[in-house]
């Protein structure tokens, strides 16, 4: 599996833009699990509380996490925001935001991130929204685009834009993974 990574601030990449692609890390089961076991060790390490935001992952990342025993010293929620009226009431994403930008995007994403902080007991969060397929992509936002934000304790919020081939679960299962590997990055500094 291949991923796509660009990123202007604006849209995931312009229309007609060459697109450099990467390898994605593994996305078994056994590695999702091993990103997660990871990622606890640092958060526990660091005395960190984290908090997820999902949309087209739809509480896969909680699920890797709290398959951990004992992941509520460093787990605190998840938020399954698929809609976005769940985005504005649950995390306090702006209606504005998302109609002029869309949910797959920089902003909402950032927004996301940062709601996930201020609703929840967590310093860090992640947030991800996406087309996952096999339907509703557009020639600015194909099927596979991926928006994935991290906000950190000194309230910063970083965010990426991916484009993952593949089926719906391909297409999820590398956000997942990639969502937790911009965690152990940012958390392991």
């Amino acid at each position: 599996m291949l991923v796509t990574v660009g990123g202007d601030g604006k849209q995931c990449y312009p229309v007609g833009m060459p697109k450099a692609t990467t390898p994605v890390p593994e996305t078994n089961d056994a590695a999702l699990a091993a990103l997660a076991a990871r990622l606890a060790e640092q958060l526990l390490a660091h005395g960190l509380k984290l908090a997820a935001a999902e949309s087209c992952t739809g509480g896969w990342i909680a699920k890797c996490l709290t398959e951990i025993a004992g992941s509520s010293e460093w787990f605190d929620r998840g938020f399954v925001t698929y809609s976005n009226g769940a985005k504005v009431t649950m995390l306090g994403v702006s209606a504005d935001t998302l109609a002029s930008r869309g949910a797959v995007s920089e902003e909402s994403v950032r927004e996301m991130a940062a709601g996930a902080v201020r609703h929840s007991q967590a310093q860090v969060a992640v947030a991800v929204s996406g087309v996952a397929g096999p339907a509703g992509g557009s020639a600015e936002k194909p099927v596979g685009s991926v928006w994935i934000a991290w906000a950190w304790p000194d309230r910063r919020v970083s965010a990426r834009c991916f484009h993952f081939d593949g089926n719906r679960e391909a297409v999820r299962r590398a956000a997942v993974a990639e969502a937790l590997k911009g965690l152990l990055q940012g958390v392991g500094r």
